[in-house]
């Protein structure tokens, strides 16, 4: 194994343990005030990522998993539409867009960013919000999707770079206002392994400094409850 190699998996292996930490954290903080948690006492952090998907449904969460679901499904039937819908080079600017939808990979790149989405994307909308939860994921999806075609990797798609834009807003939001004081320490690690992710020239660094900056412009104004 390469220095590159090692560097990138060191990266992932930080962005995935503290951006689990932060989620959880998050996620209890959501919870605290929920009137059933009132009632039976506060909620563990798997019991909180779980009681994300509580009613009132999180309906932004609950359409991106639904388009990464059908279009998941779509890919699998009709293999053409990862052509027609990935990046290529020299491809139409419109396919920073729709890169997202397709996952190039296959199944198991299919299985893992749903599992990603399913666990990051609740929690972040009762946290910011649906709309700024789901401007965060595009423009942190585009802008990566849109960086590969310039010549990072011409020719893919995924969404795992708009799920690295969510759990980057997350870990920079907690940084400048999260409670506990080790975790607010580690968290800003996430937004540097996406910058030597970027020095790496992969695309996933470019969807955690772009989360990371609108992250930080959502915890720049005065605390705020947090999004039903």
């Amino acid at each position: 194994m390469n220095l590159h190699s090692v560097m990138l998996y060191g990266c992932a292996a930080v962005v995935v343990v503290v951006g689990v930490r932060v989620l959880a954290a998050i996620a209890v903080l959501g919870d605290r005030d929920t009137q059933e948690t009132r009632d039976t006492g506060e909620t563990s952090p798997p019991q909180a990522l779980l009681r994300a998907w509580r009613r009132p449904l999180p309906w932004a969460a609950a359409l991106l998993v639904a388009v990464m679901v059908a279009f998941g499904i779509a890919q699998l039937a009709a293999p053409g539409v990862i052509d027609a819908l990935e990046r290529q080079p020299h491809g139409d600017w419109w396919r920073a867009g729709t890169a997202l939808l397709v996952q190039s990979s296959g199944w198991f790149q299919i299985l893992f960013n749903l599992a990603a989405l399913v666990a990051v994307a609740p929690v972040a909308e009762r946290h910011f919000g649906p709309v700024r939860t789901l401007m965060i994921f595009v423009l942190s999806g585009v802008t990566a999707q849109a960086v590969s075609m310039s010549g990072w990797s011409p020719t893919g798609g995924g969404d795992s770079v708009a799920i690295c834009g969510l759990v980057g807003a997350l870990a920079t939001w907690y940084a400048l206002r999260g409670t506990d004081l080790l975790l607010r320490r580690t968290a800003p690690l996430v937004p540097l392994a996406g910058l030597v992710l970027c020095l790496l020239t992969n695309n996933h660094g470019v969807g955690l400094l772009m989360g990371s900056l609108l992250g930080a412009g959502l915890a720049l104004p005065a605390r705020r409850p947090l999004a039903a």
